[in-house]
């Protein structure tokens, strides 16, 4: 009798534990209040620099990732390039494109090399794009890689190489605006000779891949009034690429969605589900109040083709692409030095890169790609010292000059300066190599800054041999060696002595 009650309480001390313990977890609800209990984690802070690419069927037309939305708009180029190369949209549609894509050159182990050998240290490929066709093996939707196309769970390729090259693995989805941005599938020409003849969407085909047009909008901004039918698919969809691969980043391309129900709850109860599966989980959403639901503290703020003006006091993340976010080989890229400051500026106001790489249809880089990544890799061997691991100082840098969001080069100076921090250490990013013999001039490093101490060294990473410098009232002055270090930005790590 003794030993039936002391097992009794064994068990009840056991389940208190086990009920305190799940208290103290805090498990995430699907409201703004409970997701505000969200920090970001370290090693997202630390990482600063990460990959991200737009892949599907869209890839064939070699036009874009907006091609799926485009060949149906007789306004557009792509419309007319669809004309001319495949066919009216009434015979030959967006779907068509999808047995053309096979990732026939797929290897996603050399790409996640080539990747870390840039410097990323996390990696998020598009696992759906507004084309509503997923690239994992989805349990709630026919219309996937797995089952057509390439006919490969790309995703989990993606996710087992990122992971053996030791990045952090992450997933972009882009999916809960595609409602209205693929309804343009279910019209017909306004005019000309084709004028009224229904689309491949509109004539019933590819049903599940189109939206069903039940009268909602086909502009590319409209507000996300999708029916509860379409939000719980999409959440269902979402929650399982979550459950079943484990990504330490998920991104959406929009606000937390949806609007026209009780606050973006369908949103939120998604983005709960993934704190709660991954305690170490960053989500990245925009601040777009036309796309649905946003208040600061229940995600990381993402930028996209822009960046903060200014220090943040949370990590942030800005998006970029070196061209068109889909493989598009008529726009041009930008150069790596442009890719280097851009990264430098980011990160000197509290922010993270994820820097997109158009892809072939094959599953191949282009090779004026490729030399991007291996130059910026090249830069980061010799200054990632200053990117990793570091931290805002109070000031995020000096100079007027500043980076346009479309610039393919960049206009920084010698004179622009961005500080990054790391312990007691200040590292000072000059952006262009000075030219002539005139020193580099650090304003703000003066006695009179008591925020730091007196200047006991100066170094330039890369450079072996020791600099001329001297600390005076007017700022830090430092005289460059003849040879550059690396191609692009430079430098300096900058110690003090303790203040007395």
């Amino acid at each position: 009798m003794k030993q039936t009650i002391l097992f009794g309480l064994a068990c009840l001390l056991a389940v208190g534990s086990a009920q305190a313990g799940a208290q103290a977890q805090k498990p995430y609800q699907g409201t703004i209040e409970s997701l505000k209990q969200y920090e970001c984690p370290e090693w997202f802070r630390d990482a600063k620099f990460g990959i991200y690419l737009h892949w599907g069927a869209y890839s064939v037309a070699e036009q874009g990732e907006w091609y799926a939305r485009k060949l149906y708009d007789e306004t557009t180029p792509e419309y007319q390039h669809h004309l001319k190369t495949y066919g009216h949209p009434s015979e030959h549609g967006y779907a068509d494109f999808i047995p053309q894509w096979k990732a026939e050159n797929f290897d996603p182990d050399a790409l996640l090399a080539l990747f870390k050998r840039a410097g990323a240290k996390y990696f998020t490929p598009c696992a759906v794009h507004h084309d509503n066709f997923d690239l994992w093996d989805s349990k709630y939707h026919e219309w996937n890689a797995v089952n057509m196309g390439p006919k490969k769970d790309l995703i989990r390729l993606w996710k087992d190489a990122t992971l053996k090259a030791g990045l952090r693995f992450g997933v972009t989805t882009h999916l809960s605006r595609s409602y209205c941005w693929l309804n343009t599938a279910n019209q017909a020409d306004t005019e000309g000779s084709k004028k009224g003849v229904p689309y491949d969407g509109a004539q019933g085909k590819a049903k599940g891949l189109y939206p069903p047009n039940d009268g909602q909008s086909t502009h590319p901004r409209a507000p996300y009034n999708a029916p509860k039918e379409w939000r719980e698919l999409w959440a269902k969809r979402v929650k399982q690429l979550v459950e079943d691969y484990d990504p330490d980043c998920l991104y959406f391309d929009c606000a937390i969605p949806f609007r026209g129900e009780d606050a973006g709850k369908t949103g939120m109860d998604v983005i709960a589900h993934f704190y709660n599966e991954r305690p170490e989980g960053v989500m990245c959403v925009k601040e777009r109040p036309w796309q649905g639901l946003y208040a600061d503290g229940m995600t990381t703020l993402d930028y996209e083709r822009g960046k903060a003006a200014c220090i943040l006091p949370e990590p942030w993340q800005a998006d970029d692409s070196i061209g068109s976010w889909g493989y598009n080989p008529a726009k041009p890229y930008m150069k790596p030095g442009l890719v280097v400051d851009k990264i430098i500026d980011i990160v000197s106001k509290n922010g993270n890169m994820l820097l997109n790489i158009p892809i072939k249809a094959d599953g191949t880089l282009d090779q004026e790609a490729t030399e991007l990544l291996n130059k910026v890799g090249e830069w980061f061997d010799v200054n990632g010292e200053g990117i990793y691991g570091t931290r805002p100082w109070y000031l995020f840098g000096e100079g007027k000059n500043s980076i346009g969001a479309h610039d393919l080069e960049s206009a920084l100076t010698s004179k622009d300066i961005r500080y990054t921090t790391k312990g007691d250490t200040l590292y000072a990013f000059v952006m262009d190599w000075p030219r002539g013999k005139k020193p580099v001039v650090l304003e703000f490093i003066t006695e009179m800054n008591m925020r730091i101490g007196k200047v006991s060294s100066v170094e330039l990473l890369g450079c072996k041999g020791e600099l001329k410098w001297e600390a005076g009232p007017d700022g830090l002055e430092i005289i460059f060696p003849k040879e550059k270090p690396s191609d692009y930005a430079h430098c300096l790590k900058i110690q003090f002595e303790e203040r007395k």
